[in-house]
Order: C-alpha cells, then sequence, then structure tokens
C-alpha cells in the first residue's frame, strides 16, 4: 500500500494513557497493533479521507478508521480525518453517500453516516481530553444528528437514506437504526459537554432505542446479514437478558468455529470487521472470555504488513475479496483498545446504554404499546422484545 507524501514523516504522538498502545497477551504485542494503525494510515488520502479499497469514501468507515488511528496515537492523521468531515458536511448536515477522488459520485444521503461522526468526535475527546475539539466539531456533529433525526418516524425508526433529490426512503435498517442509537447517545454526551444539553434527543433515542428492541416489524427484514443480528447489542439498544438472548438465537447460524463470522447466512464467507464488531458486542456485555476467542479467531487474516483481508471464503480456501480494507484494520484496532482497556475511548460501545435503561418507550402511543385509553403500557410475551430488561 502507497503512503502519502504528506503522511511520509507521520509519527505517533502521546495520548492521554501516556502514549500505551493497545495489546492483548498472547494475541497482539503493542508493535503490531501500531503496524495496523500505520496500514490505515497509509491508504490516507491528502484531503485527510480514508477510503474503500476501490478508492471510494464514506463517512461511516472514514470515522471508523479516525477512532482507529486515534487510539495508534497517530494524532496528526486522525486530526486530518477529522478535517475531512469538516469540508465536506453538507448544509443539511449530512455527507455525500459516495465520493471518489474529492468527487461526489452518489450525493444520496444515509442517516448513519450522518449521525456517525458522533460516535468519533466524543471517542476523540475521551482519548485526548482536548475540550477545544469538542467545541470545535459540536456544530458538525449537531447538524448530522438534526439531519438524521428529520427521517425518524413515530414509531421511533429512522429511515436509512434521502436520495440526491431529498426524497426518503420508504424503509429503516436495523443495523442502521441500532448505529444511529449510539450516535445519539454520545451527541448527547457531547451537548452536555459544551454545555447546550438537548432534551428533544433524549425523547428521540428513547424511542428509536424501543422501536429496536421491542418492534421487529419497524425495519426491513435483513436477517441473512449478520450485522442484523448483533447491531441491536453494540449499538446498545439491547442489554441484558434480552441481548444474551438474542446472539443465542443466531450463534450457530453465523460463528464458524475458528475462523470467526459468516458476513451472511448462506455463504461460506467469515469476515473481519464483522467478527471484531461481534467481540466487541459481547465485551459490553460482560461476555469477555467468547469476545476473546473470536479475536484470536480472526487473527488469520492478518497480513504481513500489519493490515487485514477483508475476508475469507473458507469452502474455496481463498481471500475473498481479494482485499485488505482500511475499515476491517479499524475493527481490529478497536476491538484490541476495547479488551485491553487502554485508552480513555475504549468504553465507547460498552457504554452506549449506560447511562438509560433499554426498551422503554419515550412515547408509548406511538408505537401501539399502549392499551388504547388505559394509558398503560402492553407488555410483549417475547422475551427477546420486553421492554423490561435485567441490567
Amino acid at each position: 500500500m502507497r503512503q502519502p507524501e504528506s503522511l511520509a514523516g507521520s509519527q505517533r504522538t502521546s495520548d492521554s494513557t501516556g502514549g500505551c498502545l493497545p495489546s492483548v497477551p498472547g494475541i497482539l504485542t503493542p508493535d503490531e497493533i501500531l503496524a495496523t494503525g500505520l496500514s490505515i494510515a497509509a491508504v490516507q488520502q491528502g484531503d485527510g479521507s480514508i477510503g474503500w479499497p476501490d478508492g471510494h469514501v464514506d463517512a461511516w468507515n472514514h470515522i471508523e478508521c479516525v477512532m482507529a488511528l486515534s487510539v495508534c496515537g497517530l494524532r496528526d492523521a486522525a486530526r486530518r480525518g477529522y478535517e475531512w468531515l469538516r469540508a465536506t458536511q453538507r448544509p443539511d448536515g449530512s455527507w455525500p453517500k459516495r465520493c471518489d477522488g474529492g468527487t461526489v459520485t452518489d450525493a444520496a444521503a444515509e442517516s448513519n453516516h450522518a449521525a456517525y461522526p458522533a460516535v468519533g468526535v466524543w471517542h476523540e475527546l475521551q482519548v485526548t481530553r482536548d475540550e477545544a475539539f469538542g467545541n470545535l466539531m459540536w456544530p458538525l456533529v449537531r447538524a448530522g444528528i438534526n439531519f438524521a433525526l428529520g427521517l425518524q418516524q413515530p414509531r421511533g425508526e429512522i429511515v436509512w437514506q434521502r436520495d440526491a433529490d431529498g426524497v426518503p426512503a420508504s424503509y429503516a435498517l436495523l443495523a442502521g437504526c441500532s448505529s444511529v442509537h449510539q450516535a445519539l447517545r454520545c451527541a448527547i454526551a457531547l451537548a452536555e459537554q459544551v454545555g447546550e444539553p438537548q432534551p428533544d434527543w433524549e425523547l428521540a433515542v428513547g424511542q428509536l432505542g424501543h422501536a429496536l428492541a421491542c418492534h421487529p416489524e419497524a425495519f426491513a427484514d435483513k436477517s441473512t446479514f449478520s450485522m442484523d443480528w448483533y447491531y441491536p447489542v453494540l449499538g446498545g439498544a439491547l442489554r441484558g437478558a434480552a441481548a444474551r438472548g438474542r446472539l443465542a438465537a443466531e450463534w450457530d447460524t453465523f460463528v464458524v468455529p475458528g475462523l470467526g463470522i459468516r458476513c451472511v447466512s448462506d455463504q461460506p464467507w467469515v469476515t473481519g470487521a464483522e467478527t471484531c464488531e461481534l467481540a466487541l458486542a459481547l465485551d459490553a456485555i460482560g461476555d469477555r472470555s467468547r469476545a476473546l476467542e473470536l479475536f484470536a479467531e480472526v487473527q488469520h487474516l492478518r497480513a504481513d504488513d500489519g493490515g487485514y483481508w477483508t475476508g475469507w471464503q473458507f469452502a474455496n480456501g481463498a481471500h475473498f475479496p481479494n482485499e485488505q480494507s482500511s475499515w476491517t484494520a479499524a475493527a481490529v484496532v478497536l476491538a484490541a483498545d476495547t479488551l485491553s482497556g487502554t485508552t480513555s475511548g475504549s468504553r465507547i460501545f460498552a457504554d452506549a446504554a449506560a447511562r438509560w435503561a433499554v426498551g422503554s418507550p419515550a412515547d408509548p402511543a406511538a408505537c401501539g404499546c399502549e392499551e388504547p385509553g388505559s394509558g398503560l403500557p402492553v407488555l410483549s410475551a417475547d422475551p427477546l422484545a420486553s421492554p423490561l430488561q435485567d441490567p
């Protein structure tokens, strides 16, 4: 992978942890983590963007990569990534769905892309304790969240995109809404940090979390994708018995012992990013042993330079696609930080639901969970959908 000239002299800088790099004993050393971070920095472009192997950029994967750079102490590269967000945000608070070489090639805007900068900014603030950075990025975060909430439906779900003409899609996505749920939690925390609390956001995230926990009918059926299986846990909408039950229900469908997890249930294909995200979800609910096991297993995708192959087609015995992806490397770094508790941002996923009860709607009548005329909530008989969840 070619290292852009502007990064040729990039050096690791200390963060609030005293400059420590994550390590997971017996799995990855600090030097190996740094090599993975440098593999991400090597594909960062001169404008600060970090794209897919084919070169196109979307805000969500870009942010995940920037978070990993920060974990690795590559501060200058991380901040250039945030500057790219500032330079490319549109007046309505969104980012283009796809850019190629600095040119917008898909002008639609996804709700989870617009919301996810909140996660990155809150993470950077935790890692660096740089309050000036939080203040600088607050208007960007606020605008992105308001764009996403402009697509929220009364039941709580958030439609997944507006097309290039501004027309909203006709459905919501479970994984995307789960990501928005985490982003809203981070945005609310940032709002309090900068002294501009947003009580409407708290109502919105309560309704969204309830829809994710209790209303599967609110979302398009993408159940063959592993992301739809674990993302409600990763994004903080499910905790306790509901989270454990959800993961147990499809464990054998998606987990391939010794290799990781399938991207989709009907293909013999495991992917590194999804495996690391499941490890993060497991850690968030206290299942550390299985999180570590999965993290160890996915190391078969590690390349000699510290980068990571996107996936492995285990029927054919070949990497598929034949590429190393920046977001896979980023997921590895973030999982290593979470499992080691190294930086002050290591609990960004575990804390996605830390301050709020999950599963209880802000407006039970809006989603049909209130008995007509009674003012009393209707409780689901499905233990995976019940709003009464243990800690």
